[in-house]
Parts: C-alpha cells; structure tokens; sequence
C-alpha cells in the first residue's frame, strides 16, 4: 500500500483579494531561454562549444531577446562558449544574453570577466530562501540568507558601475515555492534597495518554481500576491521560471501570467532538471491557437526538432504537444471522419478561421503537413479510409462505399497493424480497378436512337471468351447493361451514379461511381472506372461492379 502519509500538503496561499481567475491571457510575455544553461546542464552529454554555437543561433532565428548562455564562472567550457560569442561577433545587437552567478565575489569577478565586449548582459544572481534549505542545506537564519542576496547585489553594482555595456540585475529567491512570502519579499527588497532599479532602467525579479510543489493555482495566487506587494512596481520585470516535476508546468506559467508575470524563462521541448522546465513552444503554440501572437518564430517546427535532437541527444517524444509525430494522427474511426468532414466544410464555407474538429491548429501553420493526419489501422472506421483515398489520392467515394471498401482494409489492418496510405491504394486498385474477371472490357461504341435512347455496341472478355454484343437503354449505362444482360444471361439493376474529376486541366482523368444489384439474389456493390473519356470512365464502373458481384 502507498504510504502516503509520509507527506505532507503544501500550505495554500490566503490570498481572497487575487483577481487572475477573471482574466485572460491578451499579449506574449518576454520570453528568456534558458536551453543553455539549466537544460544543458540537465543532458545526459552536455553540449560541446560549437553545439552551444548551433543551438544559440537557432534560438536567434526564433525571436528570443533573451538567452541564457550559461554559468561562465564554473567551468572553462561555459567560460568559452560566451568568449566564442563575444569574439565571433554572434550576438545581435538587439538580443541580451544572461549569465548565472552565484553571490559570490571571485564568481562574480570572473564573470565580468567573461562579459567583456558585451554590449547588453544580464547578470543573473541567486540565492537559496526555502525554509527547507535554509534549514538542512545553509545552516542559516534569515538574516544570513538575506545578507547573502544583499552582498551579491552590492557586488555586481560595484562592477557594473565601471563596465562598458549595459548591466541588468536580475535576482531570484531560488526554491521561491517554498520559501514564506513575506520573506520572500523582504529579501527581494532589500536587493531592489541596494540596486536602485527606475522605470527606465529596470531589474528582473525571477521567482522560479525550483521544484513544483503544488498545484498551478496556489503558484498563480503567489505570483499575484508579490506582483501587488512590490514598492515601485514600473520598476521591476517580474519573471517566472517554472519547472514541471508535477506535470503542470505550462498550465502554471499561464496561470501565472494571468496574475501579473511579464517574463517567462523556460526552455525548447520542456528540456531541464528533473521532469523538465516550462515548455515555452508549448506555452507560446498555446497563445498562437487563441489568436495571440506568441511574437517567435515558430512557423517550423520540423527545423526546430531537428536542432535540437541534434544538438541535445534528446528525442522528442511522439505524443509532445505541436511537435510530436503523432500529435497530428487520428487512428479513431469517429475522429477519422470528422477531421474528413472538418476540413471539407472549411473550405465550402470559406471560413477564416480555423475550426477542423480534434485538430485544434492547423499543422500547415507549424510546418507540418496533412499527410501524417490520418493513419489506418484495426481501430479505424470508415471515414479514415475514405478521408485517405479523398486526401491522397482524389477519390471522392460515395458515402454507400465507405464501409464496403473499409471492409477491405480492415482484415488487413488486423494483420499487419498500422496499414499506409499507399498500401490502401494497392487494395483500391485489387477490388475496383484490376480485376478483369470474369469480366474484362475491351470497346465500346453508342449512338443515339430516338430522341431518348442510346445504343451500345459492345465488345467484352467473359470468362476468357470474346464476346461482341448490342444493347439499347436510356443512357450508354444503361445499354450497355442492356448488351451484356442479353449474352450472359444475368439480371443487374443500376442503382445509382457519381462521377468527378480526378484532378484539374484538360489531362485530369475522370473517376466514375456505380451502385449495382443482383437482381436474383439482392446483392449489392460498388464500382470503379477511371479514363480520361467520363463515358468510358462509366463503362470501366459498371465493368468493375459486375466483378464484385460475380467473381
């Protein structure tokens, strides 16, 4: 039995003044990579320099103005990786990269150090305020824990002020979650006294959810509990930095920007310690789906995959929101059909927005396309199949054949599992198209008799036998019924017609429809033909329906 009562809830906020349940999400945040520090320490094999130089120039490509490129105090590598920056003139005048820091003084030297020739930075510094870190981890009161913030504030100030570029502070009570309020606010204040922040040039409070504690209300009612409780608040960026160990990391970060966040730092795909930081293309996708510009460049996700599989080692699971291969799949035979009369009626309708049944975004926006949306197997129905022959290949089957061509399909489903688009066509093509017996058209000439009639001249394959025939009816469908009733001996009524063009110009060929009885034993079936000539198209169908109702 789980023994939960080993733990113990996380205390909710008394916060009845919060007003973030009644709003809505209007405009992206500022969005803060950060894919090179806290996920690239988070690899399995960290990145090598020039993998960091790949990665930091994708993140470019997208929009971000704010990047994370590591800890250059801790070790050469991430010390050469912001020289490499620096040197190689990679960083775009209008982007800021930050740069971690512990609070402490030969750290914080070394990291100016590693600043210079940097025309914008922000030196991002830190300090543990949980009360239970403050307990088993520092051994400390909250006085020490708030001095230690103070001291570092008073550090970076002091190089700052002799440091030719643009400096911004930015400080974060690590393990906020679990750190009182009010503390937390007595420590960010006393950094915000040290630093003098104006609205012109403003700091960063960061208040990460080191370690998700609880659930995404609790995080939004702390946000919007300090975001109110702040002196000077035009002075102060107020950041999040959630992480996902209980799986609500992005639901957290949009609750939170309802309560007052205007910046939020996370990483591509959700890569980080643990269950991973916030996913910021999921919280961006996510904006983008209600009509908001996320204001990233996010049109390709295929190109943004596949950096960064390369350079982290890491795969993207299937099913990942937006960027999954999967995510845009439908093996339900239900979802399969409406997806198929989804897409239909948008474009009869010409609709401007976006409004396709269980696709909440259309994949083209994101660089994907329709091809991977429907896949068929042993839990497909009918619609998937004729949404594949429609989609692929432009066979618009008349309602009445959906099931019976399914039918087809699904023992090979059963078979063989998952069943491709293209091996659904070969199945086409055997039960409609190819079979030429027992009956095998060969030519056909009509001409009109009367004012009404059509005679059919007909000459045909049954059984291996050359047979030349006429026949007389109201249509060259019906006399040729006509030629072939009187030589073999069957009774078949027609019972409806369909035809289309397969595809656009004066080459597209012509599919043609047919619905056929066995007059003697009441069965029924569908036909195919396909020409370039709709008469002769008609002529193949009622050809190819014959074979299924007597082969």
């Amino acid at each position: 039995m789980l023994n939960y009562k080993r733990y113990k809830r996380v205390p909710v906020v008394d916060f009845s003044e919060r007003t973030w349940p009644g709003k809505e999400i209007e405009k992206a945040p500022a969005w803060c990579s950060v894919d090179l520090r806290d996920g690239n320490q988070a690899l399995i094999e960290p990145m090598v320099v020039e993998e960091k130089i790949e990665m930091f120039n994708l993140l470019v490509k997208l929009g971000f103005k704010e990047i994370e490129v590591g800890f250059p105090a801790a070790s050469q590598i991430e010390y050469d990786f912001l020289r490499q920056l620096v040197d190689r003139g990679l960083i775009p005048d209008d982007v800021q990269v930050q740069v971690l820091v512990q609070c402490r003084e030969h750290l914080i030297d070394r990291t100016f150090e590693a600043l210079q020739g940097i025309k914008q930075a922000v030196v991002h510094i830190y300090n543990s305020t949980s009360t239970l870190q403050r307990d088993v981890v520092f051994g400390m009161d909250k006085d020490h824990i708030r001095q230690i913030a103070v001291d570092g504030t008073k550090m970076v100030k002091e190089r700052a002020a002799s440091f030719d570029g643009k400096i911004v502070l930015e400080y974060s009570p690590e393990s906020f979650t679990g750190t009182e309020l009010d503390y937390a606010l007595e420590v960010c204040s006393a950094v915000q006294e040290v630093w003098g922040p104006t609205k012109e040039n403003p700091m960063i409070f960061n208040l990460p959810a080191t370690v998700e504690m609880t659930t995404p209300n609790v995080y939004a009612d702390q946000i919007e509990w300090m975001h109110t409780h702040f002196k000077d608040r035009e002075t102060i960026i107020l950041s999040v930095h959630p992480h996902n160990d209980r799986g609500t990391g992005v639901a957290a970060t949009e609750l939170a920007l309802l309560a007052g966040a205007d910046r939020v730092e996370g990483t591509l795909f959700g890569n980080g310690e643990r269950t991973g930081n916030v996913d910021i293309l999921t919280v961006a996708y996510n904006m983008f789906t209600q009509g908001i510009n996320p204001e990233l460049n996010i049109e390709n996700i295929r190109e943004i995959v596949d950096v960064y599989e390369r350079c982290t080692k890491m795969d993207i699971d299937p099913r990942h929101p937006y960027a999954g291969k999967l995510v845009f799949t439908a093996f339900s035979g239900s979802h399969q059909d409406a997806i198929n009369k989804g897409v239909k009626a948008l474009k009869a309708r010409n609709n401007p927005y976006w409004e396709v049944p269980y696709l909440p975004v259309d994949p083209a926006d994101l660089g994907r396309d329709y091809e991977p949306i429907v896949r068929i197997n042993s839990q497909s129905g009918k619609g998937g199949v004729a949404f594949v022959m429609d989609t692929f290949y432009g066979f618009k089957l008349p309602k009445g054949m959906h099931k019976e061509f399914a039918d087809v399909v699904q023992p090979v489903a059963e078979a063989h599992g998952e069943v491709a688009p293209e091996q659904i066509m070969e199945l086409f093509k055997g039960e409609y198209l190819s079979a030429k017996e027992p009956f095998n058209f060969i030519r056909c000439e009509t001409s009109d008799v009367g004012e009404t009639d059509t005679q059919a001249k007909l000459t045909f394959k049954y059984k291996g036998s050359i047979l030349s025939s006429r026949g007389v009816g109201n249509g060259p469908i019906d006399a040729v019924r006509a030629a072939i009733e009187q030589t073999v001996g069957i009774h078949v009524k027609v019972l409806d017609y369909s035809e289309h063009a397969l595809g656009e110009g004066s080459h597209a060929q012509a599919a043609a429809y047919i619905k056929v009885m066995d007059v003697n034993t009441g069965k029924v079936t569908h036909g195919v033909g396909v020409s370039p000539n709709i008469t002769r198209a008609s002529h193949r169908a009622l050809f190819s329906g014959l074979n299924r109702l007597f082969k």
